[in-house]
């Protein structure tokens, strides 16, 4: 499923596809800014989305082989609630 198909999916529920398309932008971008400002978003019985620093490490330029360095950053990450890890298995 890709966003447009989330679109239609919600406009089903909203019989507007353009209000669908408001309502999942605005989602996405709520998400966004919590996330780019690190706070936590919970959905209760779908997961939670969270940064995580991931530190800096060596790595290896696959072209040339030479070793660099990775600095370390923030990024973003899911992890799912329990009713979303009982209706996938």
């Amino acid at each position: 499923m890709n966003k447009r198909d989330l679109i239609n999916k919600v406009s089903e529920v909203l019989s507007s596809k353009k209000d669908a398309q408001v309502a999942v932008d605005c989602t996405i971008k709520a998400i966004t800014e919590a996330l780019s400002g690190n706070d936590t978003v919970t959905l209760i019985g779908f997961g939670t989305f969270k940064t995580a620093n991931r530190k800096a490490r060596k790595g290896r330029n696959p072209q040339t082989g030479k070793e660099i360095n990775i600095p370390e950053k923030n990024v973003p990450k899911f992890v799912p609630g329990k009713a979303l890890k009982n209706a996938v298995k």
